[in-house]
């Protein structure tokens, strides 16, 4: 099969998912692709736009189609919903919140924020407050995922933890997070209403609700 761009950069996602953003390297891309090193610069100039690509190739598999909202359907709920979105291609892919937030000028994430600046302008919000809104969810949502994203704990870590020294320490901290994870409640949940905040605290500054 001949080599190009485009079969690149899906090796790539593949060797994203097997492991993870660390193990993404020329070496076992070219390896992958049943080449050597020097040929892979043919088509991706260097280390920064193979992982331009990369993002690109997660957010175009949730974005192929971009729309803005209804005439009557507030402003709010559509940027809520991209972000959402915006959620699930990074969480689709193992460190995909790594890769985006590390790529540099990818050309979806760029369409993306024309999109929604552009959306929020025409519902009568300055530019500046245009800018810092999309801005804000955006790197919110990017943020959530690499918490969420983060490696956990593994049993050497958690040993020598003592809950109940850090229950009496932080007990706030505990109860709160005890009574949000109710049962039926996920970090889905934690999202959105996190999410919630951030867009509505924006519209109440941007003296904006529809």
């Amino acid at each position: 099969m001949a080599l190009d761009r485009q079969r690149i950069v899906t090796e790539a996602v593949a060797l994203l998912d097997a492991d993870g953003l660390d193990g993404v390297t020329t070496r076992k891309l070219a390896a992958r692709l049943g080449v050597q090193s020097p040929t892979l610069y043919w088509h991706v100039p260097n280390k920064a736009a193979l992982l331009t690509a990369i993002a690109d190739a997660i957010l175009d598999q949730e974005f192929g189609g971009m729309s803005p909202p209804e005439p009557d359907q507030p402003w709010q709920d559509w940027l809520s919903r991209l972000a959402e979105r915006l959620r699930t291609a990074l969480l689709a892919h193992k460190d995909g919140a790594r890769v985006v937030s590390a790529s540099q000028l990818s050309r979806t994430m760029s369409a993306i924020s024309e999109l929604a600046m552009s959306t929020l302008v025409a519902r009568g919000i300055p530019l500046r407050q245009a800018r810092v809104i999309v801005l804000t969810v955006e790197r919110f949502t990017v943020g959530h995922v690499l918490e969420e994203q983060a490696p956990r704990p593994d049993a050497d870590a958690l040993k020598d933890f003592d809950m109940a020294a850090f229950a009496e320490r932080y007990p706030t901290v505990v109860a709160a997070v005890t009574e949000y994870f109710e049962p039926g409640r996920t970090v889905d949940d934690l999202f959105r209403d996190c999410l919630e905040v951030v867009i509505e605290g924006a519209a109440v500054k941007a003296g904006i609700t529809a």
